[in-house]
Parts: C-alpha cells; structure tokens; sequence
C-alpha cells in the first residue's frame, strides 16, 4: 500500500460562497480539495490536469491506477467528454443530477486525463445531487475526478471530520457541508454494448433501473482480476501492443525508450522513439505522463517498447503495477 504525502497544511472551511471560491483556486492550481456529494465526501482534482490527478492517487495511496469518476455540471457538459447510446440517455434523464455513475465511451477529443480514466476509451462520468458538489464544479469551470475522500481501503467518509481523520496533511482543503443523505457511493452502470451492465451497486436501486429500461440487467460482474474499468469492477487496462520489455537498462535499435530520470541507457540515441516519463526523476510527473507515453509509443512501429526502471516508493508502486499488468502475456 503506498504511503501518502502528509506534508501539507489542511485547511477545513465550512460550506460557503467564500469556501467555493477558495476551493475553485486550489483546485485550478494542480490541488486537492475534498467536499461532500449527495452520495459520500469525494476528494477532488482537476479532471484534465494529470499531475494533478496523480497527486490525488498519491494523496489516497492507491495501489494501482483504477479509473475514477468524473463529476459534472449537467448533460451537455458529461456529452463533452462521453459518447451516449438510448439507454444511456435515458438513464442520464432519469436519475441525473444524482447517484449514478455511466461508464461510456469516451469522445474522440475528450479533455479528461488519461491517468484518470486508467488509459482506457472509456470515462466513467455523473452529475451529483448535492450543492455543494455542483457550486464547486460549476466555480471551477471543469470536470473534476472525485473518488471517495478516504484512504484507499478504508471505510468511505460521510463527514468532514472522516475526510480530515484519513487524509488531513495530505489534500489542501476540505470543504465541510455537513453530513452526506445517501451514505454508500454511487450506482455504476456501463453502457458499452447491446445490453446495460450493473457493475457496482448504489445509491440508485437495481429495481429501478430496470424499472425504466423495461429489462433486466446483468450485474454485478465481480472476481475479474486483470485491472478495473471503474470502481467496483474489474477488466483489462488499456495494454500497448507493442511488446513491453521491462528493467531495461541496454535499448536495441529497433526498440523504442521509455525513459526514466536524466540517465538514459545505452543504445538510447538509436532508438526508434524516446519518450521520458520524467527526466527529473519525479513521480508525479511520471505518473501523469505514464498512459500517455504508453500509447504514443505504441503508434511508433518499434519492435518493443524498452521500459527503464522506476523506483518502487510512493507513486513508483503504482506504476510499476501498471507496468507490470501492461507486460504480462495477455495484458
């Protein structure tokens, strides 16, 4: 389990205009703001900022990078980032603002960073109920990633007093709005194929769902083990094509580098391509870039992809899962 970053000074605001404001700042310089949902108290970060975003996976101490959910305003602005079939629509106009999440495709120029969405063409997208949720979002002026403002594993918070218990020293303000009506996170429904699938149960009851959609539906999809698609469920990362050879420390000329750190490894300079994660050395950096460099990599028409080593502490651990994952046979 990763170690969160305890070094910042937490700030606990009661909800207010002045509270909104202030978290809209932190939140469009790359920060951390937790604040409550409808649902349970999410944390929060720019959606389209991947340093941001890998930050809230450092602050949570995930072990890996699962997708997160995205937050939005309305309708209009999840179109912006998702691809909606019928029965999407229909679930959207029926339970939006509320606690249901649509994992959907993503739009061909979705803003949302890949860290975020685990390098997947997939985004898992809702509009809270609570407004709180949506002042902040609506201040903010973008999508905002927020999963439950707890540390990874533990029991999700329902108060500013559990968010502070878990994660104060680690996210720069927390918004204090009372205690959440639901209590348990959000219904996940993907619509991704002919038929809608249950993937996590929620605070939008199965019965009515099918309900509107005059069907039953499958659900929900446990034990699957090669990495999530949202929270809840779990189902393949997205994985390059290219062969990805891992602890490189020598690249053939018909490789292409994914680098680490300011030292390249020999045969760097003859490589197909050369993309670093970070050339300072910084795991945040790296983490932001990891999805990203991946997929460019695998459009370079290289043999294989030579991976340099990461440290294994703090983010390190998670991208050397992830790394892990996208190398094993199958991945």
């Amino acid at each position: 389990m990763l170690e969160p970053e305890t070094s910042l000074e937490t700030r606990t605001m009661q909800a207010d205009a002045g509270a909104i404001a202030d978290a809209a700042r932190v939140l469009a310089a790359g920060g951390l703001v937790a604040f409550p949902t409808e649902t349970v108290y999410g944390l929060g970060a720019d959606a389209c900022n991947g340093q941001a975003v890998a930050r809230l996976y450092a602050a949570k101490g995930r072990p890996s990078f699962n997708p997160l959910i995205v937050h939005v305003t309305d309708m209009s602005a999840a179109q912006r980032l998702a691809r909606f079939d019928a029965d999407a629509a229909r679930l959207a106009a029926a339970f939006w603002p509320g606690p249901l999440t649509l994992v959907l495709p993503k739009t061909h120029d979705c803003p949302v960073a890949q860290l975020a969405t685990a390098g997947l063409d997939t985004i898992a997208v809702r509009v809270p109920d609570h407004p709180v949720a949506r002042a902040l979002i609506a201040a903010a002026g973008r999508p905002l990633v927020a999963p439950s403002g707890n540390r990874s594993g533990h029991v999700s918070p329902t108060s500013a007093t559990h968010v502070a218990a878990d994660l104060g020293g680690s996210v720069d303000l927390i918004i204090d709005g009372g205690p959440t009506r639901v209590g348990v996170e959000s219904t996940i429904v993907a619509c991704l194929g002919d038929r809608p699938v249950l993937l996590r149960p929620g605070g939008v009851a199965r019965e009515a769902i099918e309900q509107l959609l005059s069907r039953s539906i499958e659900g929900p999809v446990r034990g699957r083990t090669e990495g999530p698609l949202a929270p809840g469920m779990l189902t393949s990362h997205y994985a390059p094509a290219t062969r990805l050879r891992l602890d490189a420390d020598t690249v053939a000329p018909d490789e292409a580098l994914l680098a680490f750190g300011p030292n390249l490894p020999r045969g760097a300079a003859g490589a197909v391509a050369v993309l670093n994660l970070s050339p300072a050395g910084d795991l945040v950096e790296a983490a932001s870039n990891l999805f990203a460099h991946l997929r460019a990599l695998d459009q370079a028409g290289a043999r294989a992809i030579a991976a340099m080593p990461v440290p294994r502490e703090g983010l390190g651990e998670a991208i050397n899962d992830r790394l892990a994952r996208a190398a094993s046979p199958g991945g």
